[in-house]
């Protein structure tokens, strides 16, 4: 464990019993191990197999080869900023978000959040700090004990559930108010500042904004927020689900980055000059992301279902046009003073690992940076999606995409990306095993 006061960390967790020791795998699940507390205070080395952070969604694992034959241990670090009680559980447990470091002391090449935390060090060797928000959409259904079934919202006040309409309803009609009172009151205890909330498009979704700023920090933060958000929900008899399409004929659920890049010391936005007008700075981050988006589309949409929600885009264009303030394009200019000029990356989903995701969207834009690269013309009102700026729409495509990547290889490295590859591949032959409903009623009966 890091250094960090130890009179500070034993009143953090006083009448605590146990520590959650997590760090997130490469679908940015926590992973880890419960402590002691008293373990923990003591310092003691807390370690984890390597093959666990490229455990698949379904629960196995890729050959032995993709993350060391021997299957050693790593070390968790707990981050001394990310150090939390539990304001939701009963009794008292705290949770230590962990960096997976190697037992010599190196970072591992298989965590997304050295992934993360190595590109904003190669942003910090130009003198810049990248600046990120992230806008989190997810539902809140019923509980669901029978997966053959669709999801439903849950029953409002007045005992009907709701069937769309609601989009941006302040109403208290659905019956969530004191669901959401714990989630703020949670949040505020774990120090995670909101900005805003509200109803989305879908049917009971909701969205909730992060205030910007530095990456790791805002990593750990939706991480946090998803596990709070799933954890309390359990507490009121809900269910949160933060699929990219849960629902059919519905719109899906985003992880929107907006994105900006300062100076270090001065804060200055590299984005904008002087006289207010956006620097060539600002055109080579974006033509950095048109020419990564297509190679690491499988980083920002890393499931089957991901594919749902870019293929029947409703607001989730699956292309890497640019445009001010068009939210058919993939990549959005918001309406904003020139000190918040940012650009928005509205191709992941609210199942895309928020380490990874953040990690791959800033190291394309600093690759664009570093190269010079000019973008396309903007787009704007309705328009057709050139090929050169079209996106894989399936996960077999997209993970061919990045296997070709050499791009790729270069920014995250081998080890990961061969890793993080098999284990997706692994997934989508799980899920080729299942006989979907939509086989049964429309096959069986025809063919």
């Amino acid at each position: 464990m890091n250094t960090v006061s130890s009179s500070a960390l034993e009143e953090l967790l006083r009448g605590v019993d146990e520590v959650e020791c997590v760090t997130p795998d490469l679908n940015g699940v926590p992973r880890g191990k419960v402590m002691t507390a008293a373990g923990f205070l003591e310092g003691r080395r807390l370690q984890l197999a390597r093959g666990v952070l490229l455990q698949c969604i379904m629960g196995g694992y890729p050959s032995p080869r993709f993350y060391g034959s021997d299957d050693g241990d790593l070390a968790l670090s707990a981050d001394p900023a990310q150090i939390h009680r539990l304001p939701w559980s009963d009794p008292p447990r705290a949770l230590a978000i962990c960096d997976a470091v190697e037992l010599d002391g190196r970072s591992s090449g298989l965590s997304t959040r050295a992934l993360l935390k190595q590109v904003v060090a190669n942003y910090a060797a130009h003198g810049w700090q990248p600046v990120v928000a992230t806008e989190l959409e997810f539902f809140v259904f019923a509980p669901n004990p029978d997966p053959q079934q669709a999801f439903q919202p849950p029953a409002g006040l007045d005992g009907r559930r709701e069937d769309g309409g609601s989009a941006f309803s302040i109403s208290s009609n659905n019956g969530l108010r004191p669901f959401f009172s714990e989630v703020y009151r949670c949040m505020a205890e774990l120090g995670l500042p909101r900005d805003t909330f509200m109803h989305e498009m879908g049917v009971s979704q909701f969205e909730i904004n992060l205030l910007h700023g530095d990456p790791v920090q805002l990593a750990d933060q939706t991480l946090l927020f998803k596990h709070l958000l799933k954890e309390v929900a359990l507490k009121h008899g809900l269910t949160v689900v933060c699929m990219a399409k849960p629902l059919a004929h519905t719109p899906g659920s985003s992880m929107h980055i907006h994105q900006s890049v300062v100076e270090q010391g001065n804060g200055r936005n590299i984005f904008s000059a002087a006289d207010g007008q956006a620097t060539p700075a600002f055109y080579h981050f974006i033509a950095g992301q048109q020419a990564a988006l297509a190679d690491f589309t499988l980083l920002f949409a890393p499931y089957v279902n991901s594919y749902q929600r870019l293929c029947h885009p409703f607001a989730s264009p699956n292309n890497a046009c640019w445009s001010e303030d068009n939210r058919a394009a993939g990549l959005r200019i918001p309406a904003s003073s020139p000190l918040a000029r940012r650009v928005e990356n509205r191709l992941p989903g609210a199942d895309a690992n928020p380490y990874l995701a953040l990690a791959a969207s800033l190291a394309a834009g600093l690759h664009g940076l570093e190269q010079r690269l000019q973008p396309s013309a903007p787009i704007q009102g309705e328009f057709e999606v050139p090929d050169n700026l079209t996106l894989p729409c399936t996960l077999p495509a997209a993970i061919e995409r990045l296997k070709n990547s050499r791009l790729a290889i270069e920014l995250f490295g081998k080890e990961f990306i061969e890793g993080y590859i098999a284990s997706k591949t692994l997934e989508w032959a799980s899920y080729l095993d299942e006989i979907t409903p939509w086989e049964r009623r429309i096959l069986a009966a025809q063919v």
